[in-house]
C-alpha cells in the first residue's frame, strides 16, 4: 500500500473562505478538519488577502497536505465581485506555491457533480452528501456552508485522482468516436 495522502480543499472568498482537509488511507477518505476564515471584520480588501495567505500557509504547515484542490471562480454578472474572488483564489494559490504544493482547480459545477451527481445541487445538498459519505456527526457540521464547499473541493479531487488509469478519458465526442470505432454502429 502507498502512503496516506492528505488533500486540502479551499472555497475562496473575500468575506468567508471555507476549507476542509481529508486524509486518504487505503483509498478511503476521512475527515481531518474543516473550518472557515471570517474576513468581513476587515474593511481593507488587501488585509483580507493577507489573512487568506497567512491562513492557507498555516494550514499547509500544520497538516502537510500533498495537494491543494481549489474551487475556480464562476462567471457572474458582477465584475467587481468576480475580480475580488479571483484575487482571493490567486492569494490562496500563491500560498500553496510558496510551500511547493501542487494545485488542482475545479469548477463549482464539477465539484457539485462529483459529490451529488447533480452539477446544479444546492450547497445544503452538497453538505448533506459530505456528512453521509464522510460520517460527520451533526455536532461537527458548521453553520457556514463555505466549510463544506472547501471540503467538497478536496473530496472532488480525491474522486478525480483516484480513477483507475485504465479508465479511458475523452476530450470530446469526436475523441470518443475515434477511440471506440468498434462500438459505433450505423453512422
Amino acid at each position: 500500500m502507498g502512503k496516506d495522502k492528505i488533500i486540502l480543499g479551499i472555497d475562496p472568498g473575500t468575506t468567508i473562505m471555507g476549507y476542509g482537509l481529508i486524509r486518504i488511507a487505503n483509498q478511503q477518505p476521512q475527515l481531518m478538519t474543516m473550518g472557515v476564515l471570517i474576513l468581513n471584520k476587515h474593511d481593507d480588501h488587501y488585509k483580507r488577502l493577507q489573512r487568506i495567505f497567512e491562513r492557507v500557509v498555516s494550514l499547509i504547515d500544520e497538516f502537510h497536505p500533498d495537494d491543494l484542490a481549489i474551487e475556480s471562480p464562476f462567471f457572474g454578472e458582477n465584475v467587481q465581485s468576480m475580480l475580488k474572488l479571483g484575487r482571493a483564489q490567486g492569494v490562496a494559490m500563491a500560498a500553496a506555491l510558496s510551500r511547493n504544493l501542487p494545485i488542482f482547480e475545479y469548477a463549482p459545477l464539477k465539484i457539485k457533480m462529483s459529490i451529488t451527481g447533480n452539477g446544479r445541487a444546492a450547497k445544503e445538498q452538497v453538505a448533506g452528501m459530505l456528512q453521509k459519505y464522510l460520517h460527520i456527526p451533526n455536532e461537527n457540521m458548521l453553520p457556514q456552508l463555505d466549510a463544506t464547499d472547501g471540503l467538497a473541493a478536496a473530496l472532488c479531487h480525491f474522486f478525480q485522482s483516484s480513477r483507475p488509469h485504465s479508465q479511458k478519458q475523452y476530450s470530446s465526442w469526436k475523441d470518443f468516436i475515434n477511440k471506440n470505432d468498434k462500438r459505433i454502429h450505423g453512422i
